[in-house]
């Protein structure tokens, strides 16, 4: 059993800069593959970006390429997002997910494990 635990949220300006955190439990982290979703008001949750447990291949929605990064630390059982140059479209509860493989989690196939959230809110 995995616990996934999201931090970092917050207000921010447009333009501004968040990173996320997502903390998760448990010995088996780096056999997991992690990714990031969102859920704006009123719409579906959707795919930001995933990344392998060993870290070394990605895959970005391409509405966040460039201004978004993933990455994570093993020994800290921690996965990141840093977010720049933030737009009010961004705003949104930000999921973390573990899963098998990162191309799955892309495709939201294989997602063992979800976060509870964490909000992100960016004014104009």
């Amino acid at each position: 059993q995995v616990q996934l635990v999201e931090s970092g949220g917050g207000l921010v300006q447009a333009g501004g800069s968040l990173r996320l955190s997502c903390a998760a439990s448990g010995r088996t982290f780096s056999r997991y593959a992690m990714g990031w979703f969102r859920q704006a008001p009123g719409k579906e949750r959707e795919f930001v970006v995933a990344i392998t447990g060993s870290g070394g291949i990605t895959y970005y929605a391409d509405s966040e390429k460039g201004r978004f990064t993933i990455s994570r630390d093993n020994a800290k059982n921690t996965v990141y997002l840093q977010m720049n140059s933030l737009k009010p479209e961004d705003t949104a509860v930000y999921y973390c997910a573990a899963g098998s493989t990162a191309q799955g989690i892309q495709m939201k196939r294989g997602i063992d494990y979800w976060g509870k959230g964490t909000l992100v809110t960016v004014s104009s």
